[in-house]
């Protein structure tokens, strides 16, 4: 029978209420990417705290919050997709309105929250749109980049439906799909918006250890929206926590996983138990 999480001693409320302190790191040269000032345009909010994260190669960041905290909002501006309200992105110590918009697809992809297909395409040719931040224009896709295409389709175990139309796949199969097609990109940095969603528990661990083994390369990193608090303290080495009113809070793991800040981040009592020596956490249940 599996083991179940066993609930601690809590420590007394005048100390767990206290809330995980923002660590702040100066870019330095590896940076990947890096934020200045940045306050995030969040529809219906006038507040907002100004954000100052850094990014280095081997890091995977996970931003949890609930929902409408800006979480999606945050990934778009960071991929150059949403105009902020103050400050700026800068990818690897230049701001992303430098950028060339092919030099910005060949260092950042994202995986979006809900997918729109606009035609009929079979899921071979939708791996292959990773490819096209590489191509000039009238050009065709290489043995390479086929080559490229098959191996995320593998990774994503998604091999033997290349000639399935895009439309006929369940949703947790458009996911992986999603997700392979970002893996045929190659970028240095991913960026990933519920990539877990609509996965079954298998397929949510093999996902998410791919991206960590990604993000521990050179020169790479990942970021990840996720709901899923034990998943983002099993995989994340640093935590975003975004608050509904604006306020945020981010570090290095250990540091973010406090019962206080985790239980108004989500408005909901936590029990914490112990598995493996990691930390895990339960709703309460009156």
């Amino acid at each position: 029978m599996a083991e179940r999480p066993q609930p601690v001693a809590r420590p007394q409320p005048h100390r767990d209420v206290a809330e995980a302190r923002s660590v702040h790191e100066a870019p330095g040269p590896d940076t990947l990417l890096a934020t200045r000032n940045l306050v995030i345009d969040v529809p219906g909010r006038t507040a907002g705290a100004p954000l100052d994260l850094t990014v280095n190669p081997g890091q995977c960041w996970g931003i949890l919050g609930p929902n409408g905290a800006g979480k999606s909002t945050l990934l778009h501006t960071l991929a150059g997709l949403r105009d902020a309200r103050a400050g700026r992105v800068e990818l690897q110590g230049t701001p992303l309105a430098q950028h060339a918009r092919r030099d910005l697809a060949r260092g950042l992809g994202l995986v979006f929250q809900k997918h729109h297909d606009g035609f009929p395409a079979t899921v071979l040719e939708t791996a292959l749109i990773g490819r096209h931040p590489y191509l000039r224009p009238w050009d065709i896709e290489t043995a390479q980049d086929y080559t490229l295409a098959r191996r995320a389709l593998a990774e994503m175990d998604l091999s033997g439906m290349e000639d399935r139309l895009v439309d006929t796949l369940s949703g947790g199969e458009r996911q992986r799909l999603a997700i392979a097609t970002v893996l045929t990109q190659d970028p240095a940095l991913l960026l990933l918006d519920e990539p877990t969603s609509q996965l079954d528990l298998h397929h949510q661990v093999a996902v998410l250890n791919r991206v960590r083994t990604i993000a521990a390369q050179a020169g790479r990193a990942a970021i990840l929206v996720l709901h899923d608090v034990n998943l983002a303290a099993r995989y994340c080495d640093h935590l975003l926590l975004l608050f509904p009113d604006g306020a945020a809070c981010w570090g290095p793991t250990p540091t973010m996983l406090v019962p206080g800040a985790l239980e108004r981040l989500y408005n909901q009592s936590l029990s914490v138990g112990e598995i493996d020596g990691r930390p895990v956490f339960l709703p309460t249940i009156p």
